[in-house]
């Protein structure tokens, strides 16, 4: 594929799925809000300021130190702003992103409200300065265990509507259960809200079954190892569960030795839906239009591809349809 064709590829629109607030920092942002509070950050950056880590939970631990420096909301505004001017760059028309009320008030419902409201703000402004739509999805952390993620619950109860549009939950797969959660996730689901969780990165194909069968989501955040057992690729057609997929974050933590080793080509090629998004950008040294050259060259996916993946997208959304129909209309233009 020809450099004029991969610059094409590069800036189409694009709708991104699988976005971690926090972790979609740019590096140059956590350093500056630092040294304003007079924060250290020890072994946060490496020796050219970019973020350091060695594994998936050492990932996790870097990743919960540079969220540390946000204490307030108008350090979540900020960071709202910074996040929008990337992903807009990179061509992202709509995205959603995943906010805990564990880093944004403490599980606190008046707090959270607060923060959220700052949020809004700041994705209203660059809606209107960049083009870009945001909606939340308000996450449970898996590791800070099932009664914090019952607060978060009722934190996303308490503000569900146009804006904060779906529930879910990140964090270390290898602690608990999906089950586990089951609670929490009942809360978000009666107050009207659309569900996903992570599943399928660390742990096998079972906790893409569990995930599905215990907190009955309709999108699994990255899933990819569901495509060990075929029987379950099968099941995630037949029922259009949609995996939010991140090639650039599943190479990065070693879930796959290469982009060409992992399976979202043979997933796609199987029916499954699936969509592309950067998860922690910065960390991961990648953004969405990285991502979409990077697919091009490995795979050969050609604009037809890429229109597709982000048709699927679109209509994953979780958000109302009068937003899904505005966002069509970007994709097509």
């Amino acid at each position: 594929m020809d450099e004029e064709r991969i610059a094409a590829i590069r800036g189409l629109p694009k709708v991104e799925l699988h976005l971690h607030i926090e972790g979609a920092a740019p590096p140059a942002f956590i350093r500056g809000l630092a040294q304003e509070k007079n924060v250290r950050l020890d072994g946060v950056f490496d020796a050219r300021g970019n973020y350091a880590f060695t594994d998936f939970v050492h990932f996790l631990s870097v990743y919960e130190a540079a969220t540390s420096v946000l204490k307030s909301p108008e350090d979540y505004a900020r960071l709202t702003t910074a996040v929008l001017e990337e992903c807009a760059e990179n061509g992202v028309v709509y995205a959603e992103t995943f906010i805990s009320p564990d880093f944004c008030g403490g599980g606190d419902v008046g707090a959270w409200q607060e923060y959220l409201h700052a949020i809004r703000e700041a994705s209203d402004r660059a809606e209107t300065s960049l083009g870009i739509t945001l909606r939340g999805i308000v996450t449970c952390v898996r590791h800070f265990g099932p009664e914090t993620a019952k607060r978060s619950a009722l934190c996303a109860a308490e503000t569900a509507g146009d804006w904060i549009v779906g529930f879910g939950m990140g964090g270390d797969e290898n602690q608990g259960k999906q089950r586990d959660f089951a609670y929490a996730f009942d809360m978000a689901r009666e107050a009207g809200l659309r569900l996903t969780t992570h599943a399928g990165e660390w742990r096998g194909p079972r906790e893409v079954e569990d995930a599905i069968t215990d907190l009955r989501v309709e999108r699994i955040g990255h899933g990819v190892r569901a495509y060990e057992d075929l029987a379950l690729v099968d099941k995630l057609v037949e029922n259009g569960i949609v995996l939010e997929v991140c090639p650039g974050s599943n190479v990065n933590l070693g879930v796959y030795p290469s982009l060409s080793r992992h399976p979202i080509e043979r997933l796609r090629e199987r029916g499954v839906k699936v969509t592309v998004s950067t998860d922690d950008p910065p960390f991961f040294h990648t953004t969405m239009a990285d991502e979409y050259e990077a697919l091009a060259r490995t795979f050969g996916w050609d604009e037809e591809v890429f229109a597709e993946i982000a048709r699927t997208s679109a209509e994953a959304a979780f958000c109302d349809e009068e937003t899904r129909k505005a966002v069509r209309k970007r994709l097509d233009a």
